[in-house]
């Protein structure tokens, strides 16, 4: 199962599964996918929310 982790700035909000970070959110699981993107770190300037997908160190 793949984790990700939602960030607004420097503070770490939650870590779970996109499921679980888009109803954290109350937002689309696409969404939670395009704030990992270099094109949304680009646009966004204040970078208020991305995330970090976790990579399982077994794959």
């Amino acid at each position: 199962m793949t984790e990700y982790a939602l960030y607004k700035g420097d503070e770490l909000l939650l870590i779970g599964t996109l499921t679980e970070l888009a109803e954290f959110k109350d937002v689309k699981r696409k969404t939670i996918l395009f704030y990992a993107t270099p094109i949304y770190r680009r646009r966004t300037k204040e970078r208020s929310w991305y995330v970090i997908k976790i990579e399982d160190e077994e794959s």
